[in-house]
C-alpha cells in the first residue's frame, strides 16, 4: 500500500468510526426521547433549531438545513409537529411565497422538558464511548482535544 492508499484508509477508518459513534448516539437519543416525550431525534432537532431563534421564526428552507432533511421531508415533519400543536406556520408579510415556522407555547414547553433528558443522554453516551478505544479519538475530537494518530 502506498502513502496515498494509507491516507485513504485512514480517512475511511475515521469515517467508519464516526458512523459507529453517530449510530450509538442516535439509538440512545431515539429511545430516551421517544420514551419520555414521544419525540424522534429529528423532531427534537427541529424544536431545538426553532428554540435557538430566541422567540423568532425560521424559513422552511432554513429548517430543512438545520434538520438535514429534504424540502418534502421537512414539510411532512412540520405537518406532523403542527398537528401535535408544537409549532405553527406563518406567511411572510413581504413575500407571500415565504413560509416561516415557529414554536408554539406547547412546543417550547415540550422542548424545555425534553432538553435535559437529551443532554444527559448525549453526555452519558459520549462518556461510555470514551471508554471504547476505537471510539475514544472521535469523542476526544468532539471535546476539542488534540488527537494524535496511533500507529
Amino acid at each position: 500500500m502506498g502513502i496515498a492508499d494509507d491516507a485513504v484508509e485512514v480517512r475511511a477508518q475515521g469515517w467508519r468510526t464516526l458512523i459507529a459513534l453517530h449510530g450509538l448516539i442516535e439509538a440512545e437519543l431515539e429511545r430516551a426521547l421517544d420514551e419520555g416525550f414521544s419525540l424522534s431525534v429529528v423532531e427534537y432537532t427541529v424544536l431545538d433549531a426553532l428554540e435557538r431563534q430566541n422567540g423568532w421564526h425560521m424559513r422552511m428552507q432554513q429548517l430543512a438545513r438545520a434538520a438535514a432533511l429534504s424540502a418534502s421531508a421537512t414539510t411532512r415533519l412540520v405537518n406532523r409537529l403542527e398537528d401535535r400543536g408544537l409549532l405553527t406556520r406563518v406567511l411572510c408579510a413581504d413575500d407571500r411565497r415565504g413560509i416561516y415556522t415557529e414554536l408554539t407555547p406547547a412546543g417550547r414547553a415540550l422542548y424545555e422538558r425534553a432538553r435535559p433528558v437529551h443532554d444527559a443522554t448525549l453526555e452519558r453516551v459520549l462518556d461510555e464511548a470514551q471508554e471504547r478505544p476505537e471510539l475514544a479519538p472521535v469523542v476526544a475530537a468532539l471535546h476539542g482535544e488534540t488527537v494524535l494518530p496511533t500507529r
